[in-house]
């Protein structure tokens, strides 16, 4: 297992993190996973038998029940693995209960310190934008948890580059403890995060943790053109995450991931998996699986090598087409761009 710097930190995080967003089945998290403690026990211990050191857990996944059976999972070994956790979504019907204010995140805090069996996050992620509390307010927040020892890091989730760059500013202005990561949806499928999201993090040297890095199971394999959706996948119960724009294109990246699978001898999965590490800025993909064998297979994705041309024709055939100013900045600027630029633009200036 290779272990990578979330960000400028000191912090050594596995290439491959293991979510927990299967563990409990309760309420609205049912169609993702059930899984009880026992088998998250096992899985828990494949994980970290093949170097997994960073678990990725949310107080809302399974109304808290996640967090729990994760505590209780990693209790005797605590000591040698690194817990995030995130705040931000509904966990009461209460006007205060869901957001990122000072009440809902101290609360929230604490709540999951206790329902994870320990006495600080080791990183703590505010797991959706709050247009509705001031910046200043969230920010001096975590600053406060940082400083309190609850936790050690924070970071940022599913915010726009704009909102990054703006809480950046709040920090150095206020002399804050600044995040050190985003956690984003990044894929050969979904690669949005290209325009402005990776630039900016490589730009001001902030981790990057993909979340869902396999599309909800998208490019495992499973879905073939002019197929069914398989029986008990996401897709087949109603998922609508990622969304699919042009279903042809997905179904030709899939063909080449199983090409470039079969020429090794693994999964289409696996495949995905490893392009997704090779992409700039990306500290760790965040790897679930309600199954121990689907699990070992992700795990088996560290230890795969991509050679260059499989790397580029997985790159060719998923790239987007350039969005204003990017083309522009492709027909006039080439000469100029920097090494944050090159986080997008490079494929299409090497073509």
């Amino acid at each position: 297992m290779e272990y990578r710097h979330l960000g400028h930190s000191g912090l050594r995080v596995s290439a491959l993190t293991l979510g927990t967003m299967t563990f409990g089945g309760v309420g609205k998290m049912a169609s993702v996973g059930d899984t009880g403690l026992g088998d998250a026990q096992r899985q828990i211990d494949m994980a970290i038998e093949r170097g997994v050191n960073f678990f990725d857990t949310a107080n809302m996944y399974s109304e808290g029940r996640s967090e729990e059976i994760l505590g209780e999972a990693l209790k005797a070994k605590r000591d040698d693995v690194l817990i995030a956790s995130k705040v931000r979504f509904p966990m009461g019907d209460g006007p205060n209960d869901a957001g990122l204010s000072r009440h809902h995140i101290l609360r929230q805090c604490e709540a999951s310190l206790k329902r994870l069996q320990t006495d600080h996050l080791d990183l703590y992620l505010m797991h959706q934008w709050d247009g509705l509390t001031p910046l200043e307010e969230t920010l001096a927040t975590m600053d406060q948890l940082v400083r309190a020892g609850k936790i050690r890091y924070y970071g940022i989730s599913n915010w726009s580059a704009w909102h990054v760059m703006k809480a950046l500013k709040i920090c150095e202005r206020h002399n804050f403890i600044k995040p050190i990561c985003q956690q984003i949806h990044y894929t050969a499928q979904a690669r949005d995060a290209e325009f402005e999201l990776m630039p900016a993090a490589v730009d001001q040297g902030l981790g990057t943790m993909v979340w869902s890095p396999l599309a909800g199971g998208l490019l495992s394999g499973k879905y073939r053109r002019g197929q069914q959706n398989p029986d008990g996948t996401r897709f087949s119960q109603g998922w609508t995450e990622p969304p699919i724009h042009d279903e042809e294109k997905l179904f030709d990246l899939i063909d080449t991931l199983v090409d470039v699978a079969d020429g090794h001898g693994v999964s289409a999965a696996q495949v995905a998996l490893a392009w997704t590490l090779t992409r700039p800025g990306v500290s760790t993909a965040v790897i679930g699986a309600r199954k121990d064998e689907q699990l070992q297979d992700n795990l088996a994705s560290a230890e795969l090598t991509l050679k260059p041309d499989e790397v580029a024709a997985i790159e060719k055939v998923s790239r987007p087409a350039l969005l204003y100013p990017y083309w522009h900045q492709h027909n006039t600027a080439a000469s100029r761009l920097g090494h944050a630029d090159r986080v997008l633009h490079a494929p299409y200036l090497d073509d």
